[in-house]
């Protein structure tokens, strides 16, 4: 399943979250996978698309990040998918 998920840096400061990336690197458990990622322009938000059949996997990747960033998770699916289901 693919997601959407949006964060939100605390306090709008994306600083802490950019330095433990860089020593601690994504923090991802096996089996979720980055897909890619876009921050807006203010740098206030990061919207990443992962990839993952196990909802814990998520989950705990984002206990991993919950304490610099807040986060918002939707279900996505590719313009293929959705072009496929809808008659």
């Amino acid at each position: 399943m693919l997601f959407m998920v949006i964060e939100r840096f605390h306090e709008g400061d994306p600083r802490p979250v950019y330095a433990r990336a860089r020593s601690a690197g994504r923090l991802l458990p096996e089996g979720l996978r980055y897909v890619d990622s876009w921050v807006e322009a203010n740098l206030a938000r990061c919207f990443q698309v992962m990839e993952c059949d196990d909802l814990s996997l998520l989950s705990a990747w984002i206990a991993s990040w919950s304490d610099l960033v807040d986060f918002e998770v939707i279900p996505v699916l590719t313009s293929a998918q959705a072009s496929a289901v809808v008659p």
